[in-house]
């Protein structure tokens, strides 16, 4: 009876370590789906190698809790695993039935408190009040994620020049925001200094030697950075937002699919 409660209390903890990986990874940024699943491929020690996981890995944070995950979930395997035989081994038919139906009983219940939603949210409040105490540095944003770099966007440096399509218009003028292209900021030299422009508005003046920082899709930029003054210039603007519009609309279609 010993050696099967305590393959229960190993199955517990088990779950109870891998709920509290989700979380964690959850904190570093990723969605609560692909958490729970990282983490639960990194503790049994299958599934672990899709490019999804590549991609978690790859940030040192997530990286240190899936190898804390990978290390546990070897040695809750091994525990499990000797457990379940001490628990069995030299029992006569009638004990290993009933301790069959214990260890059945128990795995329903189990399932039952983990899958409750009650239990859950009361869990991940708990749980995450620790980890923000105990482990400040998982509050940590990937940008690259967040801003959607790997879904063809980027944020891009263009210096503009003189005889730049850019150069001496306001923002407004612009109207970069139809093309699906956003300044988030502008580095300026001046008497006094390099200045930084955080979220200019409209009737901001783009100036020769202006250095942007611009966020929107990747071809977008490179086509903005290379535009030049002029009727050839202004056409490509208007090709732009015709581009714009389209990938606009089929990203739509996508989201509501």
């Amino acid at each position: 009876m010993l050696a099967l409660v305590s393959l229960i209390l190993v199955i517990t903890l088990s779950m109870i370590i891998v709920r509290i990986g989700a979380i964690a990874l959850e904190m570093t940024g990723l969605s609560r789906d692909i958490a729970a699943f990282q983490a639960q491929s990194a503790f049994s020690g299958t599934g672990f190698t899709t490019s999804e996981s590549e991609y978690v890995v790859s940030h040192p944070v997530r990286r240190k809790i899936i190898r804390v995950l990978i290390f546990l979930g070897s040695a809750g395997i091994t525990s499990a695993i000797a457990t379940l035989v001490m628990a069995f081994a030299g029992k006569s038919r009638n004990e290993t039935i009933t301790s069959i139906s214990i260890l059945g009983l128990s795995l329903i219940l189990l399932y039952l408190i983990f899958t409750s939603k009650r239990i859950e949210r009361w869990m991940r409040r708990w749980i995450k009040r620790f980890l923000a105490r105990a482990f400040p540095e998982l509050r940590v944003y990937d940008y690259s994620q967040l801003l959607g770099i790997t879904k063809g966007y980027s944020i891009s440096q263009i210096r503009v020049k003189r005889n730049s399509w850019l150069a001496n218009k306001t923002l407004r003028e612009l109207e970069l925001d139809k093309e699906g292209i956003l300044v988030l900021g502008i580095y300026r030299k001046t008497e006094k200094g390099e200045v930084y422009l955080g979220a200019p508005k409209g009737d901001t003046v783009i100036l020769p030697g202006d250095l942007l920082i611009c966020y929107g899709p990747e071809e977008a930029l490179i086509n903005l950075s290379e535009r030049l003054k002029g009727s050839k210039g202004e056409r490509e603007h208007e090709e732009a937002i015709k581009k714009a519009e389209l990938r606009r609309t089929e990203e739509e279609i996508m989201a509501n699919t």
